[in-house]
């Protein structure tokens, strides 16, 4: 096998980065007739897990002379690739590790009844989370059954509550609106029947929602409307009756928008208990507070365990390494040469034509998800895909999916459908996504296109995830994915319940292909990004009173972690590298004074004669309203003479919506709102045509508030957005 598949690799040349297929067909004949063979060698030895396909060593190839494996290891030459087979082959797992579902006492065991074994990841959590209250960290990669995890610490809450469970909250924070919908569907099944009820908290809901909350024992939230709802915890006893506060995707801490408020969040959660422990002279009253935290592969672990770590007992950190996971992942990474004078748009494309050889050779003949950059992309590629490809799909297969595709209002994907391609994004029909996630999850489907954002949270596990280019298109610049979002789509990859092995394939730039070789080890290491935020949440904090003097703004900087990385690699955060922990904590002191004064600047914050910090109306506002600062520097510049045009054009203008994002193919409706002397337009409106994101949000302003109606389902749900946003602005 292994001469065989060393001399395919030379045979198989990427012209251009098209895969000879003929070459491909005849290594998987080989790897299907070795598959045959290890299976009856490996049943007899009932030790080892059956090795199926050749999941634990896959060679790609990288230059001529040199191949790669899964494991990272360069091989010169293929004498020494026998022992490392050995090395990865036959890491058999023996079964008595694994723990029973019996073991879950029974009034709890209906919320594992999917399953009669715990898997290998979670029987190893087993013990720390259902036996202890210990805060507990758990980096794995996805797909590894975290979200039973959770359910085990929920679990361990009920089991030490006395009945009734009146006054118990447990929080579960998801950085993405849809993994909170997915759990909150999942959680409602699993603990309603046992007494609890499930809340959903996002940026979707209203604040009439509080009552609600009051009476939910599980709160499903996202980072920002929790920190939003905690602003005003003083008079909000909810956040103190919470015991168990479960933190999904912890990673997302170094994402240099979002970071900062999952770092302040849980750092609040830290502060609210200790601070709850001084208030009452009962020290036992208070009850712990559990954080339970999961985080995909990355190299420092240790540090969030460190973090969240209380002062009485370290938290349990528990790594998971990837040859663990329950569907063994082939990742390849594939490098496409791009000349200097094609864009990123003419690349993008160029790959489109690359699509069909990718999944011939890597699908075997199962569902297939292809994340694309942009909207219009996904529709591109799907076009391209269904003229070059044919599947074959059974007679039954092609009659549901021809009675799918006649329900479908979208006429495009209505023609696609019949040939086995569907695209999938969120500016399309609900009724419509529904429908081809049914087909695609049962299998009906053989190939989804779809764009990123869709990756964070509707689950659509599929044999083979492939993301075409790394760049996508963000607010009018292309830009590099973010590693979570990487490692989300590829977590896709895989659906344990049919698949032993599944790949992931990454299409790139042949100048970007070593990075992401590199992303993929879990390399990178994690740092905070709270120290570009800093002013507004130090803001929230002493609108909160938790901070209310200088000395206690630093006790407030250390229970962040920004403060356990920047004593670890100080030049990150932009202080120098010979500093010691002293030097350190006299840079954070500066860079806290420093944003102290800026609120101070703008009547946002008081000091009294003591030196304590008095919050002002207008920085209660700011807080309360999660107002930008930069947005709040703006509303300093109103005189009060200002017409209604130029408010509009202001508001417009404010930083609250910048992920809203204009798109080619609307700026000929927007112009049409703007300017038209046969239709209704706008009452002010704006000079030249419509290209900018500013523009975009002022013509939609002014429609809705108009009245005049717009027939563009992607405008609408903007505008929708625009208006969630701008009452709290307004």
């Amino acid at each position: 096998l292994f001469k065989k598949s060393g001399n395919i690799h030379k045979n198989t040349e990427f012209k251009a980065g098209s895969v000879d297929v003929k070459e491909i067909g005849t290594y998987l004949n080989t790897s299907e007739n070795m598959k045959e063979v290890t299976k009856e060698g490996f049943l007899r030895n009932n030790h080892h897990a059956p090795i199926t396909k050749d999941s634990d060593f896959t060679l790609h190839r990288v230059n001529n002379e040199e191949i790669v494996s899964e494991t990272g290891i360069k091989i010169q030459s293929l004498s020494n690739a026998s022992e490392i087979l050995d090395m990865t082959g036959t890491t058999g797992r023996k079964l008595e590790m694994l723990r029973a579902v019996t073991e879950i006492p029974t009034q709890f065991r209906s919320i594992f009844k999917e399953f009669p074994y715990f898997n290998y990841a979670q029987s190893k959590a087993l013990d720390d989370l259902l036996y202890t209250d210990r805060n507990f960290v758990i980096c794995a990669p996805t797909g590894s059954g975290k979200t039973v995890m959770f359910e085990l610490a929920i679990t361990r809450l009920l089991m030490e509550a006395p009945l009734p469970w009146l006054n118990i909250k447990v929080v579960y924070m998801a950085p993405i609106k849809a993994l909170c919908s997915q759990r909150f569907d999942d959680w409602k099944e699993k603990f309603g029947p046992i007494g609890l009820t499930c809340k959903e908290l996002t940026g979707d809901t209203l604040m009439d929602d509080i009552f609600e909350i009051h009476h939910a024992d599980i709160i499903i939230t996202t980072p920002e409307k929790w920190d939003s709802m905690t602003r005003k915890w003083r008079d909000n006893s909810i956040v103190q009756l919470v015991r168990l506060f479960l933190i999904d995707e912890i990673h997302v801490i170094k994402d240099e928008s979002r970071g900062a408020t999952l770092e302040v969040v849980v750092s609040r959660m830290k502060t609210v208990q200790s601070s709850l422990w001084h208030l009452l002279e009962k020290r036992d009253t208070v009850p712990p507070l559990r954080f339970v935290a999961v985080s995909a592969t990355i190299p420092n672990t240790q540090d969030i365990a460190e973090w969240l770590s209380d002062s009485k007992m370290p938290a349990v950190c528990l790594k998971i390494d990837e040859d663990q996971r329950p569907v063994k992942l082939r990742k390849v990474v594939l490098g496409f040469p791009c000349s200097d004078n094609q864009t990123e748009f003419k690349f993008d494309l160029s790959l489109n034509y690359k699509i069909a050889s990718i999944i011939q050779a890597y699908s075997e003949q199962k569902p297939a998800l292809v994340f694309c950059a942009t909207r219009k992309g996904v529709q591109q590629a799907a076009s391209v895909l269904a003229k070059d490809a044919k599947f074959l799909l059974s007679i039954e297969q092609k009659q549901r999916l021809q009675g799918l595709a006649n329900s479908l209002k979208d006429s495009k994907l209505r023609d696609l459908l019949t040939y086995g391609v569907a695209y999938h994004h969120a500016g399309m029909e609900i009724s419509d996504r529904k429908i081809i996630e049914g087909a695609f999850t049962v299998g009906d489907l053989p190939v989804l296109f779809t764009t990123s954002t869709l990756a964070m949270g509707v689950n659509l596990p599929a044999h083979l995830v492939v993301i075409k280019s790394t760049m996508h298109y963000v607010g009018g610049v292309f830009q590099e994915y973010s590693e979570t979002d990487i490692l989300q789509m590829i977590g896709r990859a895989g659906r344990p319940q049919f698949d032993t092995t599944a790949t992931a394939v990454i299409m790139t730039h042949c100048s970007t292909r070593e990075r992401y070789i590199q992303m993929l080890n879990g390399a990178d290491i994690i740092e905070s990004s709270l120290h570009k935020h800093l002013v507004e949440h130090l803001n929230a904090e002493i609108v909160l009173h938790t901070v209310t003097d200088v000395s206690v703004a630093l006790e407030w900087i250390r229970s962040t972690f920004l403060y356990i990385r920047a004593l670890k690699n100080p030049t990150h955060y932009g202080f120098s590298s010979g500093l010691d922990k002293v030097g350190i904590e006299a840079k954070l002191q500066e860079l806290c004074l420093k944003n102290l004064n800026d609120l101070s600047s703008f009547d946002l914050i008081r000091m009294d004669e003591a030196n304590n910090f008095k919050p002002t109306d207008t920085g209660r506002l700011m807080a309360w309203y999660y107002i930008a600062f930069d947005t709040v520097k703006q509303f300093f510049k109103i005189k009060g003479t200002e017409t209604l045009n130029e408010l509009i054009t202001m508001i417009s203008n404010c930083t609250e919506f910048v992920d809203v994002k204009l798109r080619t193919n609307e700026k000929k409706i927007l112009n049409t709102l703007n300017k038209d002397k046969d239709k209704i337009t706008i009452r002010f409106p704006m000079e030249g045509r419509i290209k900018t994101r500013e523009m975009k949000v002022n013509c939609l302003i002014q429609a809705q508030l108009g009245c005049i109606p717009i027939q563009d389902f992607t405008l609408t749900q903007d505008t929708g957005r625009i208006f969630r946003n701008g009452l709290r602005v307004t």
